[in-house]
C-alpha cells in the first residue's frame, strides 16, 4: 500500500479523491449532469446543393439514394481541406513577406531586378538614339529648300511639322504636371504598415 501511495500523484499531493468526490456531490448535487450544452453541428456547405451535386455524380455510378451522414461528412471534409490549404497559404505568405536581406546566412547570387533595370535602360537609350536620328533627318528634310513639288519631300516636311507639334505638346504637358506637383506639395511615401 505504501508503494502504491508513492506512485500515486494524488496521494503524494495530499489529495483524497474519495473526500473530494463526496464534497462535490454534497454541494450543488442537483445541478450536476442536468445542464448539457453542445454546439449544433452545422454543415460548412449548403446541404441541399451538395446533395444535388453528389446525386448528379452518383447517377453515373448507379447511386440513387444518399444518407444525410454522407453529406455532413463531405461538408466537414471540405471544411478541413480548405482550412489546411488556408493554413499553408498563410505560412507561404509569411515566408514571402519576411526579408532575408540582413541575414548573414543568405548570399545574393544574382540580382535579377537590377539586371532587368539595366536591360530596360539600354533599350530606352537605344530607342532614344533612334528617335533622335529620325528627328534630325526630319528636321534636315524640313529645312532643305529643294524641289517643292516632290511628294516625298512634302511628306517629310509634314511629318517634321507633326513631330515638332508633338514635342511641344509633350513639353507643355510635362510643365503642367510639374506645376501641379509643386502646387500639391512634397510627396511623402505612406508607410506600409498603415
Amino acid at each position: 500500500r505504501d508503494e502504491d501511495d508513492i506512485n500515486d500523484v494524488t496521494s503524494m499531493a495530499g489529495v483524497n479523491l474519495n473526500e473530494e468526490n463526496a464534497c462535490i456531490l454534497s454541494t450543488n448535487s442537483e445541478l450536476i449532469g442536468t445542464v448539457i450544452r453542445s454546439c449544433a453541428d452545422e454543415p460548412f456547405l449548403s446541404s441541399e446543393a451538395l446533395q444535388k451535386m453528389i446525386l448528379n455524380i452518383g447517377k453515373r455510378h448507379d447511386i440513387m439514394e444518399l444518407n444525410s451522414d454522407v453529406v455532413n461528412l463531405i461538408s466537414h471534409a471540405t471544411q478541413e481541406r480548405l482550412r489546411g490549404l488556408l493554413e499553408k497559404l498563410t505560412v507561404i505568405a509569411q515566408h514571402r513577406v519576411s526579408t532575408h536581406k540582413g541575414s548573414d546566412r543568405y548570399i545574393l547570387s544574382s540580382d535579377t531586378r537590377a539586371q532587368l533595370r539595366f536591360l530596360e535602360k539600354l533599350d530606352h537609350l537605344e530607342k532614344q538614339r533612334k528617335d533622335e536620328e529620325e528627328r534630325e533627318m526630319l528636321l534636315r528634310a524640313a529645312k532643305s529648300r529643294s524641289n517643292k513639288e516632290d511628294p516625298e519631300q512634302l511628306r517629310l516636311k509634314q511629318k517634321a511639322k507633326e513631330m515638332q507639334q508633338l514635342e511641344l505638346a509633350q513639353m507643355q504637358q510635362r510643365e503642367a504636371n510639374l506645376t501641379a506637383l509643386a502646387a500639391i506639395g512634397p510627396r511623402k511615401k505612406r508607410p506600409l504598415d498603415s
